[in-house]
């Protein structure tokens, strides 16, 4: 199986890079080839056999045809003219029988969640000119709607698989060859040596490493396991209530999906759907990442502070320990900075990640590749793909049935006939909308459902689309740890021990600086770094301090417990900083700014002094 999904990740480089496909037939290759893998390598159910039986060789099988066929006849496909042709017998079978694969995939890689999505968006296609006005269309018939959503590249072979088939594919080859060669160890000694040695030192370790995992990963649950089965014991065992262990891993990991430069592959297709240049989003995502982590980080500082947790020095490396070995896992990564900076295409930058993790992991022989792991890379990277490939393939259904039936526009006017217009009340409505569609679902579907179905109206009050797309983005991100489902809470569950409701809860608070960041950037374009120098450095600043005002506040805590009223002001003039009005914002700073030089003179003057001698 590594083998042969070795082959198909070389097919998939060579495709990209070497060769310029047309967009229908890179589609129907990758689809095909992919499926044909998942049927052989994702059992029909959790107590699936170990062996493979003939039902998935049959579904394998079946996918390998059915491309073969869409492949030899691509050209009288892209010549026909959609609706007016009618399907021939063999076009009738054959896109029937993709349909169906493509569900049982999306119920192989994501369950039954999204599936049901799916299965209610078919059916709405199908049937949906029964319902009364203003959710009832035109009468649609089977044809029609395979039509849309198989041979043409507005469905199955749409915008998300386009863009999983391209550089979210060789991104994630570049992860895997990077943590095959030893990047995952490396970055953990880096977040290890710059905060293990502090206080609440195991909790600081896993923001740090979960955020730099997360840009290799982009997918909250991986990152939970990678880099929470290390930092959740080490937090139990050095007296962290497993709760609170959990929580850290999760709100860290989460965060992983909106780190630059990766930012799982919801950020491309955001980037492809809003037409906004790669490098754009990626700049753009720059600060409310730092935000996102600092805010974490702060209110993990002053838990430690409050409850006394000291760091073990048994764990914390050296700095040459660190860089003797680790060293050249910084070229590759500076290799994409310079791409990306230049101006490369992501999918020319993601060929560049991969070969410079190769090249410099030959430098020493403590990081070398071998053959065979490099096939295991190129293997496991296929296997990795295959869930996204499938919640992708799936979210093309859904845009191309609401492509047919004009539902966006009409779920857009719903929103804004509750919102009665009011942008503050519809950035709300979005908000809960977005975590909804998300609930157990990959970011990806979440991401592409909103922006489906609640961007309209976000773009209907005038919100410009690069602010309100990573909105939703992040609500869409921020779905993976809220309750009820919280996938990854139910990762880390596992890992510590404990009620996953409970550990979500927990992470809840201690992402809430995720939950308020979508508003302010919304509001002030600084924060994405799109105003004038000026508004943008006064909008960092004040998103700076913010974020530790928000941290505090809600532990209640720097050292010294602080009053209600306190906390108040804090979160007030927390508000006031982020605002895109530079008097209100300097006014804001300027009291956080006396606040924290004043609990930092009453915590130092409060404090045991070392007597001389």
């Amino acid at each position: 199986m590594i083998a042969v999904a070795a082959v198909f990740a070389v097919w998939v480089i060579y495709a990209n890079l070497f060769t310029i496909s047309d967009p229908l037939i890179l589609g129907i290759l990758f689809v095909s080839g992919i499926y044909t893998i998942m049927f052989v390598a994702i059992g029909a159910t959790q107590n699936a056999p170990d062996r493979v039986p003939l039902y998935d060789w049959a579904l394998s099988a079946l996918s390998l045809v059915s491309g073969i066929y869409f492949f030899v006849n691509a050209g009288a496909i892209s010549d026909r003219i959609s609706l007016l042709h009618d399907f021939t017998l063999m076009q009738l079978v054959f896109g029937s029988a993709l349909l169906g694969l493509t569900l049982e995939a999306t119920r192989r890689t994501t369950g039954l969640g999204l599936t049901g999505v799916v299965v209610v968006f078919l059916a709405y296609n199908l049937f949906g000119y029964l319902l009364p006005p203003p959710f009832g269309h035109g009468v649609s018939e089977y044809t029609y709607l395979l039509d849309i959503l198989v041979f043409t590249t507005d469905g199955v072979f749409g915008v998300p698989v386009q863009v999983v088939a391209s550089y979210v594919f060789l991104f994630v080859m570049f992860g895997t060859l990077l943590s095959k060669a030893g990047g995952g160890e490396f970055f953990f000694n880096v977040a290890a040596l710059l905060t293990g040695r502090s206080r609440g030192g195991p909790a600081k370790i896993a923001v740090i490493s979960s955020g730099l995992y997360g840009t290799m990963s982009g997918s909250p649950t991986s990152d939970v396991v990678a880099t929470g089965s290390i930092t959740i014991p080490v937090m139990k065992r050095l007296g962290y209530k497993a709760r609170f262990a959990a929580a850290v891993e999760v709100a860290a990991s989460t965060g992983g999906s909106a780190m630059p430069p990766i930012m799982g592959s919801a950020a491309f297709i955001l980037a492809e759907y809003t037409g906004v240049g790669y490098q754009q989003v990626v700049l753009a995502a720059l600060v409310p990442a730092f935000l996102y982590y600092l805010g974490v980080f702060t209110q993990v500082h002053f838990r430690a502070v409050r409850d006394d947790l000291r760091p073990s020095e048994d764990e914390i490396p050296s700095v040459a320990q660190t860089f003797r070995t680790g060293w050249v896992f910084l070229i590759p990564i500076l290799g994409i900075i310079l791409a990306l900076s230049w101006g490369y295409s992501p999918t020319f930058t993601a060929g560049i990640g991969v070969l410079g993790v190769v090249a410099a992991s030959m430098l020493l022989k403590a990081t070398r590749l071998s053959v065979w792991q490099i096939v295991e890379g190129l293997g496991e990277t296929t296997l990795r793909i295959l869930p996204v490939a499938g919640a992708c393939a799936a979210a093309g259904l859904v845009i191309g049935g609401l492509s047919m039936t004009g539902l966006g526009m009409k779920a857009a006017n719903v929103i804004l006939t509750i919102s009665n217009g009011q942008p503050a009340v519809t950035l709300v409505i979005a908000a809960v909308v977005t975590i909804i569609l998300g609930l157990g679902m990959p970011t990806p579907s979440a991401y592409i459902l909103a922006a489906v179905l609640v961007g309209p109206a976000l773009a209907e009050l005038g919100f410009p689309i690069l602010q309100s797309h990573m909105f939703l983005l992040y609500f869409a991100v921020l779905s993976a740890l809220t309750p009820p489902i919280a996938v990854a809470a139910l990762a880390a569950a596992a890992i510590a021990d404990e009620d996953s409701f409970k550990i979500a809860f927990s992470a809840v608070r201690l992402a809430a600086v995720g939950f308020l960041l979508p508003f302010a950037f919304v509001s002030n374009p600084g924060l994405l770094l799109l105003a004038d120098p000026l508004s943008n450095v006064i909008a960092v600043v004040g998103g700076l301090f913010a974020t530790a005002a928000i941290g505090i506040s809600i532990e209640g805590s720097v050292g010294i417990l602080l009053r209600p009223v306190e906390r108040l002001v804090l979160s007030l003039a927390a508000v006031a900083a982020v605002l895109p009005f530079t008097m209100v914002a300097l006014i804001g700073i300027a009291v956080i700014g006396a606040m924290l030089v004043r609990y930092a003179v009453v915590a130092y003057s409060s404090a045991p002094q070392k007597t001389a001698g």
